[in-house]
């Protein structure tokens, strides 16, 4: 960590997806080395053993991302995992410690203004995941030939001096199905946090990064490092923003006052 790193009370990072190609390694082993934290949740599809069991794929900063974290935890951050159906290998391995990394099925972040946050991932709630895998891997795959596309299409933008354009971002706005699965996926996370007696909830898992209160609390979805780019941070306040990676400068798009 540089010396002008900026500290947080706590970072939520998701949908990492080491070992694929269309993993930003580099960009958050960029945004690691400038931010910190005293506790710092992995909400899932960190690892993405679905495409390590179809085909190897580790280069060096897959691996560097993962020095990185071991490293912060040697140097006294607190690191939750929450496994994600990316990584759903290590469900066996609830409540065990890897390299100081706590292993936990569901975690309950207490933030600094007393609110309790439910954090998952979120899989359990999506139904193509749970009642049609076989949709679910399909669609998988679906997705990677789409992020081959993408990047070919976006490295002909950065010539023209054009910004990023996210095809997958473009097409969850716009498409009605779409629209309507993310609704449906917020409001089931909205109704579990509310079981437990929650204020709020954490998630990943739908590469959608937002905060809203609409369900009746506070609804934070961490994003994705395969497009977005972006993690949630909680200042010492109990405020909670999104961090926005593409550019690797850092740009705060959304921030909170208060959690709701």
């Amino acid at each position: 960590m540089t010396d002008d790193a900026r500290r947080f009370r706590a970072l939520f990072i998701s949908d990492v997806h080491l070992g694929t190609r269309g993993c930003q390694a580099e960009r958050l082993l960029d945004f690691l080395r400038q931010h910190d934290a005293d506790t710092i949740y992995l909400v899932g599809d960190i690892i993405d053993g679905w495409a390590l069991r179809s085909s190897w794929y580790w280069p060096q900063p897959h691996n560097d991302v993962v020095q990185k974290m071991l490293r912060k935890g040697r140097n006294g951050a607190r690191i939750v995992y929450v496994p994600g159906n990316h990584d759903e290998f290590l469900r066996g391995y609830y409540g065990t410690h890897f390299g100081g990394i706590e292993v936990k099925e569901t975690a309950i972040h207490h933030a600094a203004n007393g609110r309790r946050f439910l954090v998952v991932h979120g899989d359990v709630f999506d139904i193509v995941v749970t009642q049609a895998r076989w949709l679910a891997l399909l669609g998988d795959k679906a997705y990677e030939f789409a992020l081959i596309g993408n990047r070919i299409f976006n490295a002909m933008r950065r010539r023209f001096g054009a910004p990023y354009w996210s095809l997958s971002q473009w097409a969850k706005l716009k498409v009605k199905n779409a629209v309507n699965f993310i609704g449906a996926f917020e409001q089931a996370l909205a109704t579990e946090a509310k079981r437990q007696r929650a204020d709020g909830v954490i998630c990943g898992h739908i590469h959608y990064a937002t905060m809203h209160d609409r369900f009746g609390l506070h609804y934070i979805n961490c994003g994705d490092w395969v497009e977005s780019c972006t993690a949630v941070a909680e200042r010492e306040d109990g405020t909670f923003e999104i961090i926005d990676w593409t550019q690797r400068q850092g740009a705060v798009v959304a921030l909170r006052a208060q959690a709701a």
